[in-house]
C-alpha cells in the first residue's frame, strides 16, 4: 500500500474562559499543507483574528518538531491554540515483535 502524509490542525480551546463556556477540540485534516494554511487563514481572518501563521514556519516546525503549536489570546487570556501535525496514512505493517514460530 502506498503512504502518504496528512496534516491534522486541532483547534483546542485553552485558559480560564473555556472553564466558563465549554467547548470540544475540533479537528479537521488535509492532504496539502498548503491547502491547509489558506482554509486555516482564512477561517482566522472571517472570524477576526489576526494570523500569525506563514507557510515557512510551519513547515519547518513540522520538520523539527513533528508539530507546529500557534496560541491565540485576548486581553492578555488565551482563547485557543492551533495545533498543526503530520500523519501517515497507510503505515508500513510490522510483525508487533512477534517471532517466527520454532519448527
Amino acid at each position: 500500500m502506498k503512504q502518504q502524509t496528512i496534516y491534522e490542525v486541532a483547534v483546542i480551546p485553552i485558559g480560564s474562559l473555556n472553564t466558563i463556556r465549554q467547548k470540544e477540540t475540533i479537528f479537521s485534516y488535509f492532504s496539502n499543507l498548503s491547502k491547509c494554511l489558506d482554509q486555516l487563514t482564512a477561517a482566522l481572518a472571517i472570524n477576526g483574528w489576526e494570523s500569525k501563521i506563514n507557510y515557512t514556519a510551519v513547515y519547518r516546525s513540522l520538520k523539527e518538531k513533528q508539530k507546529f503549536v500557534a496560541e491565540f489570546g485576548l486581553a492578555g487570556n488565551k482563547i485557543f491554540k492551533v495545533v498543526i501535525t503530520c500523519r501517515t496514512i497507510n503505515p508500513a505493517l510490522t510483525t508487533l515483535g512477534i517471532e517466527e514460530k520454532p519448527k
